[in-house]
């Protein structure tokens, strides 16, 4: 199997590229956003079908497992996987997925409620190892309600999440009561 490849961006595809390794062009596909003409090295997923081989590459191995992890849940494929990670930062699923944020995962075009909630169910308990170890203050109460009261407010969730989570990350021993006034001076200081 192939585990790691390098070498220069030749085509860039509607999810996936060609990469060009000494004269040898790979279809990979990614969730990586990457420009033409660039040397990369990405780790490589190789899924075999009956039907088919198809490569997917990371920038790092934290993206290889949390795609091996998602693809691991009953009725997420690869491409649904794919799907997800191009949506959605890294850092920012696996705190939905710890908080058990099910709008935020829904947000990916093709996932809805059931298969976020599944996710979460399914990797929920995952989230301590490996590379799925981030701090307790991600994992608190207080993002889901800050999200939640802000979306109240007509903020859309995948406009504010960043900022929402840089907030409770800074200030992990306010409560939401707190957090709303600093998030709404930071929503209007854009």
């Amino acid at each position: 199997m192939i585990g790691k490849l390098q070498g220069v961006i030749d085509y860039i595809g509607d999810g996936y590229v060609i990469l060009l390794t000494n004269g040898v062009g790979y279809k990979v596909y990614t969730p990586e956003i990457l420009s033409l003409k660039s040397n990369v090295s990405l780790w490589i997923e190789t899924i075999v079908r009956e039907d088919s081989i198809r490569l997917f590459g990371f920038s790092t191995l934290a993206g290889q497992n949390l795609f091996n992890q998602l693809t691991s849940v009953s009725g997420v494929g690869p491409k649904v996987a794919l799907a997800i990670m191009a949506t959605i930062k890294s850092d920012i699923l696996m705190s939905a997925i710890a908080t058990g944020d099910a709008k935020t995962i829904a947000t990916t075009p093709g996932v809805g409620k059931k298969v976020a909630e599944k996710i979460i169910v399914e990797l929920k308990n995952k989230m301590g190892g490996g590379a799925f170890d981030f701090g307790s203050e991600i994992s608190g109460g207080v993002l889901p309600d800050l999200l939640s009261a802000l979306e109240s407010l007509g903020y859309r969730r995948m406009d504010i999440i960043d900022m929402a989570q840089h907030l409770v990350s800074q200030n992990p021993d306010m409560d939401v009561s707190k957090l709303i006034p600093m998030a709404l001076k930071e929503i209007s200081g854009k």
